[in-house]
């Protein structure tokens, strides 16, 4: 999928490319949408999807791109320090894009409900209910000090689901091993110019356009993985 588009390019590297050697780099793109800029209102208005596509996850990707390019220069040139210095961008822009990249897809105009299912199966097990996980994925969430994302994850250590979170546009995977399913952006662009400072509305609606069927794909396959 289009998520896993940063470790598709890692892939495109011969394995026995040494560190500096010139060799073609794909180039990210912002990925299509699944539905216009107003097909989720009034979740989410069409000025905020609009602004938050074209203007904030485009960012994301064009910064990472600057990145990596300035990164293979330094490699090339045994730059260690320029090297070392561009990890906080690389993070920042990088997880800014897979975060989003998989948030797209998350979302539904048709979405809403609750799963069914191996997933509605796992949630009933580690949370107890499906009310219960709701809770403490959306209360989780609302605490965010500053920006960040609230997360349910796949632990392919124990095969369990967990809730948590990641400040900034720090990415789940490479930073607790959980294997992303389902993510709510609280930074504030994602949500101010229709609901104000008043995260928790914005939260308690997002519920309604969760694509459960983009989630319950997402657990599949890191089930199937774990078992690989």
């Amino acid at each position: 999928m289009l998520a896993s588009r940063l470790f598709t390019v890692a892939r495109a590297f011969p394995k026995h490319a040494a560190l500096g050697c010139l060799v073609p780099r794909l180039k990210h793109t912002l990925p299509d949408l699944c539905y216009d800029f107003n097909a989720l209102e009034p979740v989410i208005s069409a000025e905020i999807m609009k602004l938050h596509y074209t203007k904030h996850h485009a960012t994301y990707v064009n910064n990472l791109n600057i990145t990596e390019d300035k990164m293979a220069d330094a490699l090339k040139n045994g730059d260690i320090n320029t090297t070392i210095s561009l990890q906080p961008a690389l993070k920042f822009n990088g997880g800014g894009h897979l975060n989003h990249t998989i948030f797209w897809t998350n979302l539904s105009p048709s979405g809403g409900g609750e799963p069914t299912g191996d997933l509605m199966t796992a949630i009933r097990d580690d949370f107890g209910s499906f009310e219960n996980f709701k809770k403490e994925l959306s209360a989780t969430t609302i605490a965010i000090q500053g920006s960040g994302w609230g997360w349910l994850g796949f632990n392919p250590v124990n095969g369990m689901l967990k809730v948590t979170t990641c400040a900034n546009q720090d990415p789940l995977e490479p930073t607790t091993g959980l294997v992303p399913l389902l993510g709510i952006d609280v930074w504030e662009h994602a949500y101010y110019l229709q609901y104000k400072n008043v995260r928790p509305d914005y939260v308690k609606e997002i519920w309604n356009i969760i694509n459960w069927e983009n989630v319950t794909e997402r657990f599949a396959k890191a089930r199937m993985e774990k078992l690989q």
